[in-house]
């Protein structure tokens, strides 16, 4: 009976230990495969679609704003992103020169395993409030590995096909709770702005491998400029 017992056991733990490298394997490798796979379709796709697009009426080159100032005027007149969709392009040199990945509407679980999400009910890129993303710290792509890295000055970049939008980050990042749905607003309480403008949030989950709290970051609109005129020079150089 005694060996009848601890045969059951050596072979539960044999178990439980594949699954655990099997699950582990998944987290590690299985989704950065499929996250890099769903992201290079979404920007395929995006690149496709910018391409059958008709012309757009150029605004005036150098729109900016600051923390302090009302938000600038947008060129192209707003309207609602299809759900599970990437709209848009989201650079970040600071975490490394070839590093984009794509902006698609929604925070679910689908929508941030194809890409950078943006909360919905959230200022589009260049308008008026506050233009909030979201994106994994670890597995599915670990697009936002690198966050504590983010510096005051640095400069984020949205390509939307028509225009170039340019953020300016302000603060290191923020460590607060989920339950912290005030980082959304349109002036966020604990961002240090205290006027109506064109701002940043960026999303992600503290520590790396847990959800008990998040990383804020925000930052304040200080250029928009049709992608005919080309890239930013900040992203170019």
């Amino acid at each position: 009976m005694g060996r009848l017992v601890a045969r059951t056991l050596v072979e539960l733990c044999i178990t439980v230990g594949a699954l655990i490298v099997l699950l582990t394997c998944y987290l590690l490798f299985w989704t950065n495969i499929a996250a890099d796979q769903a992201m290079a379709g979404e920007m395929d796709r995006l690149q496709q679609q910018w391409s059958q697009d008709q012309p757009q009426v150029a605004a005036t080159p150098g729109v900016s704003a600051t923390p302090s100032a009302a938000a600038s005027p947008t060129p192209v007149t707003p309207t609602a992103y299809p759900p599970g969709q990437a709209f848009a392009v989201l650079y970040i040199p600071r975490f490394g020169r070839d590093w984009r990945k794509p902006i698609v509407e929604g925070t679910g679980v689908p929508d941030l395993q194809k890409g950078i999400g943006h909360y919905t009910g959230t200022a589009e890129p260049g308008q008026a409030g506050n233009f909030a993303l979201a994106g994994h710290r670890r597995t599915w792509g670990n697009p936002f590995n690198d966050f504590p890295l983010l510096r005051p000055g640095d400069r984020i970049y949205v390509d939307d096909g028509h225009f170039w939008y340019v953020y300016q980050l302000d603060r290191t990042p923020l460590r607060t709770l989920p339950t912290d749905v005030g980082v959304l607003d349109p002036v966020p309480p604990e961002s240090g702005y205290t006027r109506p403008g064109s701002y940043l949030t960026l999303t992600t989950c503290d520590p790396a491998w847990g959800h008990s709290h998040r990383l804020i970051e925000w930052g304040h609109l200080v250029s928009t400029t049709p992608v005919s005129e080309g890239t930013p020079r900040g992203l170019s150089s």
